[in-house]
């Protein structure tokens, strides 16, 4: 039975309150759990005590194979319990390939107008040089 700590939320419409929980992966999120270990209230302010969570449960079930989601695994970080890996992407902020060829187009584009334009620009003076000859 693979195991997950997760959070399930709770509190009234617009007013979210959280209880971090050991589930079943396959059971909802709101649906039935095995334990219950923690809370976290996103409405406190962030110096406030926002995320309480049993150390020594979770230790526990670490321990027995439970795999913490993205979000609880932030907070076990945060409580020293677990290291998160940090997430390094330097490719981010780059466009993609797609997003690449259209600017390579644009630019061309422009560079071609841009000559357009000087060659034009370059025309009548040609041509008033010619005639006043």
């Amino acid at each position: 039975m693979p195991l997950k700590i997760r959070l399930a939320r709770a509190g009234s419409k617009k007013r979210p309150y959280y209880h971090v929980v050991i589930a079943d992966a396959r059971s909802p999120r709101d649906g039935r759990f095995i334990e219950s270990i923690g809370s976290w209230n996103p409405l406190l302010p962030k110096d406030g005590e926002r995320v309480k969570v049993d150390a020594d449960r979770v230790k526990h079930w670490l321990a027995h194979g439970a795999q913490p989601t993205d979000r609880v695994l932030r907070f076990l970080d945060e409580a020293g319990l677990v290291k998160r890996d940090a997430r390094s992407n330097p490719k981010k902020a780059e466009p993609g390939k797609k997003a690449q060829e259209r600017a390579s187009l644009l630019r061309k584009a422009q560079e071609d107008a841009a000559a357009a334009a000087a060659a034009a620009a370059a025309a009548p003076a040609e041509a008033e040089a010619a005639t006043a000859e």
